[in-house]
């Protein structure tokens, strides 16, 4: 009876032990890893989807230790990471992975990253609606009869307005990363140069003060300021860095043409998909197709124009960092204007001191005459007339003033002293 009892009590628990184990964990991992994350499309549309790690690995071919680099609890230096499929941009207070189609960042609600994702969908949205033009004109122009298109290039009758419509036609629109890489740019250095210019508003004025009035408040106010200095300096030279070791590789430059890398394969797989449907074709003929396939992804785009776009910023990088450096030279003046003037102000109490322990060591040696004349020995010039009291002791005086007059010449004569 016992017995049965035990088992019976065993089993319950194991039931109630096995149902915990499958409802606790599944709980637990129904959440993990999951994080919103705000997608923007080429189009400028955005919207918000609640995916794992592991589905942001896959849609952008990220390795783990790429995503770690936009964790916003860890402190990792400003980089831009040129990968196979997507771009890893970490720069202030962006962060964001570009791909040849889409723009994922995290869900934040800092003002700037709102900002900046305004901007986004508003350059994409502009540049769609500029590309949606040119088909039409170019359809327009296709379509156009010939003696039109004779009458046009000979120079007859073509407006100013024509002109530009021409010249707009032939300019041609960046890949979707490039415009979002910059719009990534845009907003670090829109954000770096306006905490410049707050910091120039501040530091020129308080710098002053401080010069005509030097005091506790004024040189805290000074303290601050230079330590703000210093962390936008070091943040402006880590975005500069980062642009120039861009610009020093292109091979890193090459690997942030999506959009070419793209087409390129998609044009790779049709060619193998025709080679592979011709049955006659005989085995060195296959293998010279699948090196033609391969030298494709060995040749590496031509990168002007992701360097014109890198060195624009980096010259507006090279601007902050000089007026961070003319803000930096001017509070080393102030500094060294100050120690001069508290050096200044230390040697004029020094002399003040000495002439202060020269006029007390002649006043000693007055006392000690008075106290000469104050013993209680009896001398022929007590029994004298009043007046030569008088004379005794203007004559002290004087002889006391003498002396300190004479100590100060000689200080002056061998410029000890200033005054």
């Amino acid at each position: 009876m016992a017995s049965s009892n035990s088992k019976a009590a065993a089993t319950m628990g194991e039931e109630n032990g096995g149902g915990g184990g499958q409802t606790i964990p599944p709980r637990q991992r129904k959440g993990f890893g999951l994080r919103t994350w705000l997608v923007v499309s080429e189009s400028g549309e955005s919207r918000l989807e609640e995916v794992g790690k592991h589905s942001i690995m896959r849609r952008t071919g990220l390795p783990a230790r790429d995503l770690r680099v936009l964790d916003p609890l860890l402190s990792y230096p400003s980089s831009i990471l040129g990968r196979e499929r997507a771009i890893v941009v970490n720069i202030e207070h962006i962060r964001a992975i570009v791909t040849a189609k889409e723009v994922f960042m995290l869900n934040s609600t800092n003002p700037l990253v709102v900002q900046f994702i305004d901007d986004l969908k508003y350059r994409l949205s502009l540049s769609t609606h500029q590309e949606t033009e040119r088909d039409e004109t170019e359809m327009e122009g296709k379509a156009e009869p010939s003696w039109g298109r004779r009458r046009r290039s000979s120079g007859e009758n073509t407006t100013a307005s024509e002109n530009t419509t021409q010249m707009a036609n032939c300019s041609k629109v960046l890949p979707f990363e490039f415009r979002a890489l910059e719009s990534c740019l845009e907003s670090a250095c829109r954000c770096l140069e306006s905490e410049t210019q707050t910091l120039e508003e501040e530091a020129y004025p308080a710098l002053d003060e401080l010069t005509s009035k030097i005091s506790t408040l004024n040189l805290e106010r000074v303290r601050q300021i230079k330590s703000r200095l210093v962390a936008i300096n070091g943040r402006v030279q880590k975005v500069r860095d980062e642009i120039e070791h861009l610009l020093d590789d292109d091979n890193d430059m090459a690997e942030m043409y999506l959009t070419e890398k793209l087409s390129a394969f998609d044009h790779t797989s049709s060619r193998e998909e025709n080679f592979s449907a011709i049955k006659e074709e005989d085995e060195r003929a296959e293998d010279h197709n699948v090196d033609n396939s391969s030298d494709i992804f060995n040749v590496k785009p031509n990168v002007d124009e992701l360097e014109m776009l890198l060195e624009a910023y980096f010259a507006q990088l090279d601007g902050i960092l000089q007026k961070l450096s003319d803000m930096s030279e001017y509070v080393d003046d102030t500094e060294d204007c100050i120690n001069i003037m508290l050096d200044d102000t230390q040697n004029q109490l020094l002399q003040m001191g000495v002439m202060l322990s020269a006029a007390n060591m002649i006043l000693n040696s007055g006392i000690a005459v008075v106290g000469l004349f104050g013993m209680n020995i009896h001398i022929s010039l007590f029994d004298a007339p009043t007046y030569r009291f008088w004379q005794t002791t203007l004559g002290t005086v004087g002889g006391c003033v003498a002396l300190y007059l004479i100590a100060i010449g000689w200080g002056k004569k061998k410029n000890l002293l200033s005054v």
